[in-house]
């Protein structure tokens, strides 16, 4: 299967994604931020991202666009329960920079695991 980060600064989330996608059989490597989580992509095979949007550090859409300038290819897929403001306007935004999928926060993880496996293959 693939090598998936995940990228939440929500530990127990962290773990949780962890734990449907390795249950899915896939390698999962976890990180707290969008700084730790783009030096985690630069450094392994990572096939695909699962960045949430709303972090402290660095947030995802700051780190979509630092991942694209280095890689325009990078497999990501957005998460965002809204923080602050609306969800849904965060996600457009990702999908606006790049990001392959978005998902609202609760995470539908059986939808999840067949997108990642559809973005796998393509």
């Amino acid at each position: 299967m693939g090598k998936i980060l995940v990228v939440d600064d929500e530990k127990n989330i962290r773990d949780v994604f962890k734990r449907a996608l390795e249950n899915a059989g896939h390698e999962v490597m976890v990180a707290e931020n969008g700084v730790i989580g783009q030096q985690l992509y630069m450094r392994n095979n990572i096939d695909i991202i699962i960045l949430d949007i709303i972090m402290p550090d660095q947030e995802g859409i700051e780190t979509i666009i630092k991942l694209k300038a280095v890689d325009s290819n990078v497999k990501i897929i957005a998460v965002s329960g809204g923080g602050m403001g609306n969800a849904k306007n965060y996600l457009y935004n990702a999908l606006k920079l790049g990001a392959r999928a978005v998902f609202e926060k609760p995470v539908n993880f059986e939808e999840l695991i067949k997108k990642v496996n559809f973005l796998l293959i393509e």
